[in-house]
């Protein structure tokens, strides 16, 4: 090799190192995309509660599956081919009288007179119509008279109202209904009525202390009920955290919104009394003095999970497809069996063996090891259902009645004050209890207050509750 080829080599020309620059820029690059995209290929697999994580927090959607003939067939609304219908069913109530309407006197197409129709062409349209929504003024004259011996002026109770407020008892109860039962914001209740948000709020305050008395009743029966359901949910006072609980039984619901988790609120409602108590397996319930039984539905979410999280242990899987299908036929045994007590205890103690013998089987795998210690370890809460077919083994009526809370506290985002906080436990309370049982809480509600106007003295639970199917089966 000469001089000249060796200086040739060590000298790199400026495309050259242009060409280098740009291959390492190239790398860089790559590289970080290559981070990024399997950062997020992650993130897409993660979800934040498991198995339970609920459809809107979920980035990641799979797709259907392709569905078979069959299957589509049986998902295919409507009535058969040929039905004729049951036509429309008239609403509920009184008949209403027919309105006329002034016949038209020149044709709207070339515009003649117009003669009687031969035979008659009128008809009658039934229609559907409603009241509108905003609030409206009233003006009523109090007489006033004088009684000599108390020295003091006598005037009569305005029908329909409490003292001392300018709004009806319909617009409370109406308002109280649309956001503690409907779930609709205060703004929005605000807007349709026509009547101050401030107001609204103040007026739902007073109202919670005059039906306070049913809500303290409704905890006698909730107490004194055979099977109960308890549930929690986060729920935030003034930015402070909480907890917001519910408890079931029967269809009473009862709602205890509070600023800690800790096991002091359920104390507090189930001291002393007895019976079945249902929940997931938080701690916070140990100091129950009855039965309590565990939810199958968590537990097959937990085994699900494990066979999800282990994608490579056969082990996990085959754990998961013996032990989730017994578990589903547990917790729909009471409507397999409906009616049919021996049926429902034979079919009981067969699904609870083979239970225990997947659960005492030798296993190698922890988290299979996990789920079944749980088994192994907590007899004394499984089987209650076994035994009593009044107790589900599942905790479905407090997972249902609990939705509500989550859904306000998506759009309220919690209460602004201790004070709200209790409105909200109380008059929750007393309208989910009452839409369980009658048609109309706003309604049944405002008939309450016109009783209470009357006379302050008058018993609100039997006035809400008073000849409602509670239906709850005592101990």
């Amino acid at each position: 090799m000469t001089v000249s080829q060796r200086a040739s080599q060590d000298c790199l020309c400026p495309k050259y190192l242009g060409l280098l620059s740009e291959n390492a820029r190239l790398k860089d690059d790559l590289a970080r995309l290559k981070a990024r995209l399997s950062r997020q290929e992650r993130t897409a697999r993660e979800e934040p509660f498991g198995l339970s994580t609920p459809s809107a927090q979920r980035l990641v959607k799979p797709s259907l599956p392709a569905m078979t003939e069959e299957e589509a067939r049986r998902r295919r609304g409507g009535a058969p081919a040929g039905h004729a219908g049951h036509g429309w069913k008239a609403p509920e109530g009184p008949e209403p009288e027919a309105e006329e309407l002034p016949a038209p006197d020149s044709c709207p197409c070339c515009g003649g007179g117009l003669t009687e129709f031969p035979g008659g062409g009128g008809e009658i349209r039934e229609l559907v119509d409603c009241h509108p929504l905003p609030a409206f003024r009233r003006r009523v004259r109090v007489p006033a008279r004088y009684c000599p011996h108390c020295r003091k002026p006598v005037r009569p109770r305005v029908p329909g109202v409490l003292p001392k407020t300018r709004l009806t008892n319909n617009v409370m109860a109406r308002a109280a209904a649309e956001h503690y039962l409907d779930g609709a914001p205060m703004g929005t209740v605000s807007r349709r009525l026509g009547v101050g948000k401030g107001t609204l709020l103040n007026a739902s305050q007073r109202l919670a202390e005059i039906v306070r008395p049913a809500s303290e009743g409704l905890r006698g029966l909730l107490r004194d009920a055979a099977v109960k359901h308890a549930d929690e949910t986060p729920w935030r006072t003034d930015g402070d955290n909480g907890y917001a609980w519910v408890f079931v039984a029967g269809r009473v619901r009862l709602f205890a919104c509070e600023g800690t988790r800790s096991m002091s609120v359920p104390d507090a409602v189930f001291a002393g009394c007895g019976g079945t108590l249902v929940t997931d397996r938080y701690a916070g319930y140990n100091r129950f003095a009855g039965v309590r039984n565990y939810c199958f539905e968590h537990l097959k979410r937990d085994t699900l999970e494990t066979a999800r999280d282990n994608p490579t242990s056969a082990e996990c899987a085959a754990f998961a497809d013996a032990l989730v299908p017994w578990l589903r036929e547990a917790m729909s045994l009471r409507s397999a069996c409906a009616g049919d007590r021996v049926a429902y205890l034979v079919r009981a103690a067969l699904i609870r063996r083979r239970i225990e013998d997947i659960a005492h089987a030798p296993a190698r795998h922890p988290s299979v090891q996990h789920i079944q210690d749980i088994f192994r370890e907590n007899a004394s809460r499984l089987w209650r259902w076994t035994e009593d077919p009044r107790v589900p083994a599942e905790n479905n009526a407090a997972e249902r009645a609990v939705r509500p809370l989550a859904i306000a506290r998506k759009v309220s985002h919690g209460s602004q004050s201790a004070k709200g906080r209790e409105t909200r436990s109380v008059l929750m309370s007393v309208l989910h209890t009452l839409d369980a049982c009658c048609t109309d809480p706003a309604a049944r509600l405002a008939q309450a207050l016109d009783r209470h106007a009357q006379d302050p003295r008058t018993d609100m639970f039997a006035a809400l509750f008073g000849g409602l199917p509670l239906y709850i089966p005592t101990q």
